[in-house]
């Protein structure tokens, strides 16, 4: 039986869900395998090479007014932000102890990794303040077209 990510979302981007998360991140294709190569967070240097290059498929989406490879990018720019935040704070990343509690914040646990969130951080609010993405967000959620509300 197929399921919801065994579709190719350019090919059918009324299937798509949006959602302001990070949601479908590494399953919805052809888009996944496109953009997670080119997704880096390791340190600054990184983020600025990864941010560049994921916003020149950013670009080239829009060019053709293909939203679903819009929201795609944006995800993978707030994931950059989001988990390179994670390590920043938390040693190793890691947020829960063995109890499944939430460890103590660091100030700056890994302070390469704050400055590569800083990268995705810009990166990602550039294309939450495009005009053209969210008159396309608009027309995508106007046409009926799904939403996850989860």
């Amino acid at each position: 039986m197929a399921g919801e990510y065994d579709i190719d979302f350019r090919k059918h981007p009324e299937q798509y869900r949006y959602s302001a998360d990070e949601k479908g991140v590494f399953k919805v294709e052809p888009y996944k395998s496109e953009l997670l190569p080119l997704w880096r967070y390791r340190d600054e240097q990184a983020a600025r090479q990864s941010a560049r290059a994921i916003r020149e498929k950013y670009e080239a989406y829009r060019r053709v007014e293909d939203f679903v490879g819009m929201d795609m990018a944006r995800k993978y720019l707030q994931m950059g932000f989001t988990r390179a935040m994670r390590y920043a704070k938390y040693p190793g990343g890691r947020k829960y102890d063995e109890d499944g509690k939430v460890r103590d914040a660091l100030s700056w646990a890994d302070v390469s990794k704050r400055e590569a969130a800083v990268v995705f951080r810009e990166a990602w609010a550039k294309v939450r303040e495009d005009p053209e993405y969210e008159l396309l967000k608009q027309v995508h959620m106007k046409r009926g077209l799904r939403r996850d509300r989860s």
